[in-house]
């Protein structure tokens, strides 16, 4: 498992929508809730398959303005193959990190 947080100057609807837009892996789950006053929380759940250590991994994003600031959780995992040794070769850290690739213009 890999996870990045960081802060954003957009409002959380549009990271999400500049996320789906922008990455390249296969959207499974798409969630935003508007709780009014411009404030808002949404979740994104990707997946994508990577050959080099042959697995699917799962990448759940969620955006919130609740405080304030639009904060970005990227988390990644699923990305190992081994019941009991967790290497992926790197795999669940790159898909974590390619949210903070996609918005680093607003981070």
């Amino acid at each position: 498992m890999s996870q990045v947080n960081f802060k954003v100057s957009l409002t959380a609807r549009n990271a999400l929508e500049l996320i789906k837009r922008e990455h390249t892996a296969s959207l499974v789950y798409d969630e935003y809730i508007d709780i009014g006053e411009g404030k808002g929380i949404g979740t994104l759940v990707f997946e994508k398959y990577y050959i080099r250590n042959s697995n699917r991994a799962a990448l759940t994003v969620i955006c919130d303005d609740i405080r304030g600031k639009t904060e970005v959780r990227s988390i990644a995992t699923g990305a190992s193959q081994h019941m009991f040794f967790k290497l992926d070769w790197g795999a669940s850290s790159e898909f974590a990190h390619s949210v903070e690739k996609i918005l680093r213009d607003y981070i």
